[in-house]
């Protein structure tokens, strides 16, 4: 049976996951930004779109048995300028303060942006401070893959009227 403050973490956890996953309506813009470790000069620009994830609870695994400490998988399916699916874990940290709780949390996209096929990495840090959110989710250096090799930044998110949405602002070096 769960405890009330390990409850306490599902429910901050999924409040903080949600904050860092959405939906928004499908925008692009471009910058020029430079990347000197790849070929072409690179393009920076703009991903939006929607997208549902699913959080499972995993059961404690024996060696931290601290009701403040949980941990989940992630399955999300992406859509919009970026269509991919994804898949991560994520530990959180919850604490007897309310709205006061941490996340961190790494997932691997498999799919297409603006056309390019490949996969990366997102590694996720979210902080609640007594009701106050701080979240990054930036891509991992040189995890592109395919033809997002070179990728990079950040995943930005936006919740309005309860639904997510998405700015993805990332550079990418032009295609051959």
């Amino acid at each position: 049976m769960k405890t009330p403050l390990r409850l306490g973490v599902v429910v901050v956890t999924a409040f903080c996951l949600s904050f860092g996953f959405g939906a928004r309506t499908h925008t692009r813009a471009s910058l020029a930004a430079p990347n000197s470790l790849q070929k072409g000069a690179p393009v920076a620009t703009h991903a939006t779109g929607t997208f549902e994830v699913k959080l499972t609870p995993q059961p404690p695994d024996g060696k931290f048995e601290d009701a403040t400490l949980g941990r989940m998988t992630i399955d999300k399916q992406i859509h919009g300028d970026l269509e991919a699916t994804s898949k991560g874990t994520m530990l959180t940290a919850g604490t007897d303060v309310k709205g006061s709780a941490g996340y961190v949390a790494l997932e691997r996209v498999i799919g297409t942006l603006h056309g390019r096929t490949g996969t990366f990495v997102l590694e996720h840090t979210g902080i609640m401070n007594r009701g106050t959110y701080q979240l990054s989710i930036t891509v991992v250096p040189d995890s592109g893959t395919g033809q997002l090799v070179g990728l990079t930044g950040k995943f930005n998110i936006t919740i309005a009227d309860g639904k997510h949405s998405y700015d993805f602002e990332y550079t990418l070096p032009e295609a051959p």
